[in-house]
């Protein structure tokens, strides 16, 4: 079987919204000639049933083609793993199987069992490249994320609004499905039309019930510590909220020093003059004091050095003590 025609896939990603999209697409391609092919889906939380090897390797007593789709595959264990690896070695026509791998990545690469990425089926499919790869949401593409699957569903985002469900979301597509879905119900677009979403919307979504960013961040820009723990309070997942406060911050920070130089600055209108005083009162220094606390707060994080919970916390009481004391 050639690279435009695979024998079989690996699928690596660990959100399940993303894997479902993608295996839909390859569905799709693989009917795209008109033929019929069922689906078998099983999950890697138990062992194969004999059914299973059955749709993998017989050929002949099926009458129409079929599509085995495997579940968390890289809970099987290691015999399983050997086992399914000699019958792909003997690919059918009219078999296509999908082997979804739903681990965690860590340091840009995906956390495969050991006995799963020494396999020959798997080193055959990169080879053929028949090996799909995501990592899932971070909170760097995330943004892009939402306006695709807007488009999709006929919504358009006022620019603020869009940046505010961003922040809000979490990197989870099937939370960010959800609520988009409920935008496209509450504005009962027709076929053809585009919906727009305003802040006024976002503001009043679930996933803005939790701690408003913005608000944390106008807090810590205020010097009020007090008013910014408490925003924080609001939140139940400190990961998220600690990575997606480091990109605004660093963000600000930037634009702090675009404004002392003198260039092209994009702000809202009703935050231009705020910002502008903030910036000439924190001056080089300051700015610069402020982007090194983010970076070292990541830094902390990633080498083990603090927990999320631990750096959060440092962070926020050592940017609004910067931004009070200047």
């Amino acid at each position: 079987m050639s690279a435009d025609k695979p024998g079989f896939n690996f699928l690596i990603c660990p959100d399940s919204m993303l894997l479902r999209m993608r295996l839909e697409q390859m569905a799709s391609v693989a009917a795209s000639d008109g033929s019929s092919w069922e689906r078998h889906v099983y999950w890697g939380d138990e062992e194969p049933q004999p059914v299973f090897w059955d749709h993998l390797t017989l050929g002949g007593m099926f009458s129409n083609s079929r599509m085995v789709i495997v579940r968390q595959a890289h809970l099987w264990t290691a015999a399983t793993w050997k086992k399914i690896s000699q019958a792909l070695a003997r690919p059918l026509e009219q078999c296509r199987p999908f082997f979804c791998l739903e681990v965690k990545w860590e340091k840009g690469k995906p956390k495969l069992p050991a006995h799963i990425a020494k396999l020959r089926c798997y080193d055959f499919a990169e080879q053929r490249g028949w090996t799909w790869r995501h990592e899932g949401l971070t909170e760097r593409s995330i943004e892009k994320h939402v306006r695709e699957r807007a488009r999709a569903l006929g919504l358009s985002f006022a620019p603020e609004a869009l940046e505010q469900f961003c922040a809000s979301a979490p990197t989870d597509a099937g939370a960010i499905e959800n609520e988009l879905q409920k935008f496209a119900l509450l504005c009962g677009a027709q076929d053809g039309e585009i919906a727009h979403i305003t802040v006024s919307m976002v503001a009043a979504s679930t996933l803005s019930l939790e701690c408003d960013i913005f608000a944390c961040i106008r807090h810590m820009e205020g010097g009020n510590l007090p008013a910014a723990r408490k925003e924080l309070t609001r939140s139940n997942d400190s990961d998220n909220l600690f990575f997606r406060l480091l990109v605004f911050m660093e963000r600000d920070f930037r634009l702090f020093w675009r404004i002392l130089a003198g260039e092209d600055a994009r702000m809202h209108p009703s935050d231009a003059n705020f910002k502008r005083r903030l910036a000439q009162r924190l001056g080089y220094a300051g700015v610069a004091e402020g982007l090194a606390t983010v970076m070292d707060a990541e830094c902390r994080v990633k080498s083990g050095c603090r927990t999320t919970e631990q750096s959060l916390d440092f962070l926020v009481a050592s940017l609004t003590g910067l931004f009070r004391d200047s």
